[in-house]
């Protein structure tokens, strides 16, 4: 991509990102073309990382391990659900993944865990979702028991209205009075440390960055 090219690029991305400034937002785009590869941008065709290539990413670099997050974090980032995270999708996806304030946290997460979009958390989708993240040994007992509990135990914490699933309403009161919950069914945020990492490794001065 050529230099104006870029400019251009990072102004306009800048001008609607509010967690990251210029610099910061030039290097998330240097990062994306160097994982996309060489793409030359031809005429309607999308250049961006696919599912793959981006769930490589959510485990190597920020330690996800859990395949249905994952595939719902690609979904959340993924905003015209074209099967391809964009440039500008990357970059607005990231601010809030990084450094989004609590209300653009809570919705992110919201959406994570609304498995098939309907605008709630059924009791079903926090069986999957738990089911998924708690079971990694072998037990005697049929897990699927506990989880139930769980699911119960979780619903009577967060269900506000008490009728039998999570709006954004619920979720939203339970969070703000718990931050703990904002991730009640399964770690689709980075932790600290890799969010540091990322950023320190991320984040340097573009003159060290040989022209793109």
């Amino acid at each position: 991509m050529n230099r104006k090219k870029l400019q251009k690029l990072t102004d306009s991305l800048t001008k609607n990102c509010k967690h990251f400034n210029k610099l910061e937002v030039k290097c998330l785009i240097n990062l994306f073309y160097n994982l996309v590869g060489d793409v030359t941008e031809r005429q309607g065709l999308v250049v961006g990382l696919d599912r793959n290539a981006f769930r490589n990413i959510l485990h190597v670099t920020f330690g996800m391990t859990d395949d249905m997050i994952m595939d719902r974090v690609f979904r959340a980032f993924d905003k015209d659900n074209d099967g391809c995270i964009t440039v500008s999708e990357w970059v607005y996806g990231l601010s809030v993944f990084l450094r989004g304030t609590l209300e653009e946290k809570m919705k992110y997460c919201f959406d994570v865990f609304d498995l098939n979009g309907d605008g709630f958390i059924s009791k079903e989708e926090m069986f999957h979702m738990l089911k998924n993240s708690l079971l990694k040994q072998p037990s005697e007992e049929d897990p699927g028991e506990g989880i139930k509990d769980l699911v119960e135990i979780t619903l009577k914490k967060m269900d506000h209205d008490h009728d039998g699933k999570l709006s954004f309403a619920d979720y939203e009161q339970a969070v703000r009075e718990e931050t703990l919950l904002l991730e009640a069914f399964g770690p689709c945020l980075p932790d600290p440390k890799s969010q540091k990492e990322f950023e320190a490794q991320v984040f340097k001065d573009p003159n060290e960055f040989n022209e793109v």
